[in-house]
C-alpha cells in the first residue's frame, strides 16, 4: 500500500516540477541590489570620534611611566622611611587599613616584574584595539 502512495506522489511531483517556469531574476538585479547596499552604508556611516585623544593618552602613558621609573630606581633599600613620608601625607599614615601594607618589602626583582608585566598588558592591549579596530572596520 505504502508503495502505491509513494508512486502517485512522485508521478504528481514529477508533473508539477515539469509544468513550472524556471524563475530567473532580471537582468540588472545585482546593480539594483548594489545600489541599495550603497546607499544603506552611506547613510548609516558615522565618524568616531575618542573623547581623549591619541596625544593625550601617549602623554599619560609617558607620565605614567616616568614616575614609574623615578619611583623604582630612587627606592633605596637602605632606607627606612615609608613612601607617604616622601608626600607628606600625615592624615593617611594614621589609616588602618594602610598601616596593614607598611611593613610590606618587595625585592627589585618582583617590582621589575610588576611594571614589565604592567607593560605587557599596555601593548597586548592598545594592539588587540588596533586589531579589533581594522577588523570591523566599514
Amino acid at each position: 500500500m505504502n508503495k502505491k502512495i509513494n508512486n502517485e506522489l512522485e508521478l504528481l511531483t514529477k508533473k508539477v516540477i515539469a509544468n513550472s517556469k524556471i524563475e530567473s531574476p532580471s537582468i540588472n538585479f545585482t546593480n539594483l541590489i548594489m545600489s541599495q547596499i550603497e546607499v544603506l552604508n552611506k547613510q548609516q556611516t558615522t565618524v568616531y570620534k575618542p573623547l581623549i585623544s591619541k596625544t593625550t593618552w601617549s602623554y599619560i602613558v609617558i607620565g605614567f611611566l616616568i614616575s614609574i621609573l623615578i619611583t623604582v630606581f630612587s627606592n633605596n633599600s637602605t632606607n627606612t622611611k615609608s613612601w607617604f613620608s616622601e608626600f607628606y601625607l600625615n592624615i593617611l599614615q594614621n589609616n588602618t587599613i594602610l598601616n596593614l601594607f607598611s611593613d610590606l618589602k618587595l625585592s627589585k626583582t618582583v617590582l621589575y616584574a610588576v611594571i614589565f608585566f604592567g607593560l605587557m598588558m599596555f601593548i597586548q592591549i592598545t594592539y588587540l584595539k588596533n586589531y579589533f579596530n581594522k577588523r570591523f572596520k566599514v
